[in-house]
């Protein structure tokens, strides 16, 4: 049986999507509820620049419909501050701040460390360690808080589960096997992250699901995938999701993961600069057989709205 497959953004407030992407009278507190019927799921990246408040993971979670989920980016005081050192009370408080009113539309929990962060075994050990991996082990941590916190502490899983994490790196000495290894050890996802050679790019399988950040094939953060592009990704994910491994990959270690029954595949994209991710996202997402819920659709792409005047006239 094949995983769940779920493909998405990276962040949905964007002041250049009125009008491309939303409706230009759609209001602005709508946003989120119309992104989550163009798409399956959402990260959230506030959280990667401050503490958030447990009321507003509670009013995002009734946005949505019943079936989303949202990846949570980890606060960068944790990784880009502290850089993993002395960071059980920051987890505490990061975890304390909102993310259990999600219950089971939470989804990964999102690492992302800085290009000067270095491969060191032995603290990411430490650190793996401390990762909760389910609902409840997240609530015990969560406990810990020390009340630095924007509004109330969130401590009461609404749900059962297993809580996810995923690793985003972007120093090239992560390429080696021990690093692998060491992410299969704890059960943590690599992420596959296209950034137009600018990070690593690595596709080994370390966990049982799939996590994909797409900035840019091209350009970072600027340019759109092109249909090609699109195509090999619906391939790649279709195969993944089976619990197979894509032919082609680019892989750390010279075998691949054993095969699966199926894993779980998200796909985010983060090409946003010109308004690429959602309509990138929904074409990848209409490849694997998942057309958008809203009742009216997006303006459509700068581009696009040219080529029509352009043939009007």
């Amino acid at each position: 049986m094949a995983g769940k497959i779920r493909i998405g953004i990276s962040g949905w407030t964007y002041p250049p999507w009125r009008g491309v992407f939303y409706p230009d009278d759609l209001p602005h507190r709508s946003e989120l509820a119309y992104a989550s019927r163009a798409l399956r799921t959402i990260e959230i990246n506030g959280t990667f620049y401050s503490l958030q408040r447990a009321t507003s993971f509670h009013k995002w979670s009734g946005e949505v419909p019943d079936d989303f989920v949202f990846s949570v980016k980890a606060n960068r005081f944790i990784t880009h501050i502290r850089r993993l050192r002395e960071v059980k009370k920051p987890m505490a408080n990061f975890f304390a701040s909102g993310l259990l009113e999600l219950g089971r539309k939470l989804g990964p929990v999102l690492w992302q460390f800085p290009p000067s962060f270095k491969f060191d075994p032995a603290l990411l050990d430490e650190f793996f360690s401390l990762l909760p991996r389910d609902m409840d082990g997240m609530a015990k941590l969560a406990r810990r808080h020390e009340g630095r916190l924007p509004g109330k502490a969130a401590l009461k899983p609404r749900a059962d589960g297993p809580v996810r994490h995923a690793m985003e790196v972007r120093h090239f000495s992560f390429q080696c096997e021990e690093f692998v290894s060491l992410l299969r050890e704890h059960d943590v996802a690599l992420v596959v992250a296209d950034t137009a050679g600018k990070w690593p790019f690595m596709e080994d399988v370390t966990s049982d699901f799939i996590y994909l950040r797409l900035h840019g094939d091209e350009e970072l953060y600027t340019s759109g995938y092109s249909p090609s592009a699109l195509d090999n990704w619906e391939k790649k994910i279709s195969r993944w999701a089976k619990g197979g491994s894509p032919r082609g990959t680019k892989r750390i270690t010279p075998a691949p993961a054993p095969t699966k029954s199926g894993r779980d595949v998200f796909a985010y994209f983060d090409n946003d600069v010109k308004v690429h991710a959602p309509f990138d996202a929904m074409a990848l997402a209409r490849r694997l057989g998942m057309d958008p819920r809203y009742e009216e659709p997006p303006p459509g792409r700068p581009e696009a709205k040219r080529k029509s005047r352009t043939k009007a006239s």
